[in-house]
């Protein structure tokens, strides 16, 4: 049979779930966006007229 928890233990859990939350977004917050690949003019333009073709169906 199950053993009932006691109340300090429940309440220690909790806080170090909480701690470890708190330290995964801390990481998260930290780790910032992926740079940008750095493409030539000629490719820019390419892209920006697919997106303004894309639009006028």
């Amino acid at each position: 049979m199950l053993e009932r928890t006691s109340t300090t233990e429940r309440y220690a859990r909790g806080v170090i779930a909480a701690v470890v939350a708190v330290a995964a977004l801390v990481l998260a917050a930290n780790a910032g966006p992926a740079r940008a690949v750095e493409h030539g003019p000629s490719q820019r333009a390419d892209q920006v007229q697919q997106v303004e073709h894309g639009g006028r169906s």
